[in-house]
Formats: C-alpha cells, sequence, structure tokens
C-alpha cells in the first residue's frame, strides 16, 4: 500500500511536472494552461455523460432483476478517469481520456473480473456434511502442497444456524 501511495503522490506529480514544463517550452505557458483546463472541461463533460448512461443501465438491469456487475465496474473506472482528467497534467489526462474509451474500459474490467473471480475461488470454499453442518475453509492453497486437503476451521460460535421448519403451503 506504500508503494502506491507513493507513486500516487510523489511519482506522479514529478512526472506531470516535468512534461507540463517541457510542452511549456515548446508551446509557450498560455497555450499549455489553456490545453489543460480545456482537457478538464471536455474530459468532465463526456465523464458525466457516460455516466448517466452506465447509471441507467444499472437501473435498467436492476429492474430486470439481474446483477450489474460490469456498470459497477464501469462506474468505478468512470469516477477514476474523472478524477484523472481533472488532476492538472497531460499525463492524468491522456489516461483518463483512455479510460473513457468503451473497448479499454472492457479490456480492463474483464481482467478485473478475472483476476477477482480467480482470487476468491482460491481463497474461500465451503464444506457441507450430511447432518446440516458447514465449514468454512480459510485457505485452499496447502504451503505443503498435499492434495485435496483444506484446512478445516469449525463452526463460530453464532454462524451456524440449527433448527427444523415446517412448510404450510
Amino acid at each position: 500500500m506504500f508503494r502506491l501511495l507513493f507513486v500516487f503522490f510523489i511519482i506522479i506529480p514529478i512526472i506531470e511536472i516535468t512534461v507540463l514544463m517541457q510542452v511549456g517550452a515548446v508551446l509557450g505557458v498560455w497555450p499549455t494552461i489553456a490545453i489543460v483546463i480545456l482537457t478538464a472541461w471536455l474530459g468532465a463533460k463526456y465523464v458525466r455523460q457516460q455516466g448517466i448512461a452506465t447509471l441507467n443501465s444499472v437501473q435498467t438491469k436492476m429492474a430486470q432483476g439481474q446483477m450489474p456487475s460490469d456498470e459497477i465496474v464501469t462506474g468505478l473506472m468512470l469516477l477514476v478517469a474523472g478524477v484523472m482528467l481533472v488532476t492538472p497534467g497531460f499525463v492524468t489526462d491522456f489516461l483518463g481520456l483512455s479510460l473513457l474509451i468503451p473497448a479499454v474500459r472492457q479490456a480492463i474490467a474483464g481482467s478485473v473480473k478475472s483476476h477477482i473471480t480467480t482470487n476468491s475461488a482460491s481463497q474461500q470454499s465451503f464444506q457441507f456434511n450430511g447432518q446440516g453442518n458447514v465449514y468454512e475453509h480459510e485457505d485452499v492453497s496447502n504451503p505443503q502442497d498435499e492434495p485435496f486437503q483444506a484446512h478445516i476451521q469449525p463452526p463460530k460460535k453464532g454462524k451456524t444456524l440449527d433448527g427444523e421448519f415446517e412448510r404450510k403451503d
């Protein structure tokens, strides 16, 4: 986490300042400032348009009883794009504008979803026995590489429900 924060708050501003100085030396101060303001304005406009479209898609899917997982990921990427576009600089503007391209967002969303699915499937599973008890596996990966063995923890108090029910139709 420290490395990520270091990159966001130290390295990226240094890169942005360097690029702004080089562009300012070539184009001049006022054209450089105008380009930065124009990209922030256009970016905010397009983020708003695509955000409203994503919100409408979320509402439509929820009304149909479907989980809007793709739209949620798209909304988060649009949020990141908006923050990058409002941040002064050419590098963050380029990254933010690239997140406004639907093909780029879909590629990133597919990569993130496959990573999340793989990690969540390998980190937790459940075992059911014939008596209705559920045992939760904390970590399926075994450091000794012993196949088909997992570290099973007994159910925690308050988490296991045991009872009888009667259906009355």
